[in-house]
């Protein structure tokens, strides 16, 4: 039985992956979907990017899990990839959903224009606040998924956007699967990329837009049962 604990982007939280949960939990898998400090439920607790790393680590550690299959989404890709390989031989892959990937010493904004984000910061008391229902147009959502984001989201804490990763080792070395959205772009770029040219790392696509356990759940619980059965 697989261990996977699911972490979800920006402004969200555990609840993010109900559906997605569900499926997995059908096939026989131990589900773990798990809320960083200062989100959702969470709101309140102060959380830079190495506080969100721990909160991963912590969540592996407190429950003794074991075959883990680590998934973030989004932005946790950035704490999931630093949390995966400091839980060492309690891995069994890492799988990064339309997600950043930690480059050492660089933040989660690093490499891509963060001017607008970094006003909003500044002008909402160092959170970055979520998405209006207009930024979610283009990525395969109904209106009815898009209200349940809309409603269920809340402020990002700045300081897990600004600070610097912290890699002691090469990510390539870890067995990891990359899902690419294709209604976000049409190909994994920066980091990604490059990693993506070793051996131990997978590329899956999907149909779909930058959230798909909401557009697409059953298929991304799916891709995720599947990428174990390649492990």
């Amino acid at each position: 039985m697989t261990r996977f604990v699911l972490v979800a982007g920006a402004w969200l939280g555990a609840w993010a992956w109900d559906e997605v949960a569900a499926e997995l939990r059908t096939a026989g898998h131990d589900v773990h979907p798990l809320t960083l400090s200062g989100l959702a439920e969470k709101q309140g607790v102060p959380a830079g990017q190495q506080t969100h790393v721990q909160d991963i680590v912590d969540e592996v550690e407190r429950l003794d899990l074991r075959d883990v299959v680590l998934v973030g989404h989004s932005y946790s890709g950035i704490p999931v990839g630093q949390a995966a390989e400091r839980i060492g031989d309690r891995l069994t892959r890492v799988v990064f959903v339309d997600a950043g990937v930690p480059v050492d010493g660089e933040s989660f904004l690093a490499g891509w224009p963060s001017d607008q984000v970094r006003r909003s910061m500044d002008e909402n008391d160092g959170f970055w606040p979520p998405l209006s229902a207009d930024g979610y147009a283009g990525q395969g959502l109904t209106d009815e998924q898009i209200a349940r984001i809309v409603d269920g989201s809340t402020p990002h804490p700045g300081a897990s956007l600004t600070e610097p990763a912290i890699v002691a080792r090469r990510l390539g070395e870890l067995p990891a699967t990359y899902i690419k959205c294709l209604l976000d772009g049409d190909e994994p770029s920066g980091a990604a990329a490059q990693l993506l040219k070793g051996e131990r790392w997978e590329l899956v696509t999907m149909d779909t837009g930058h959230w798909p356990m909401f557009s697409q759940p059953r298929e991304l619980a799916r891709t995720l049962h599947e990428s174990v059965a390649r492990t």
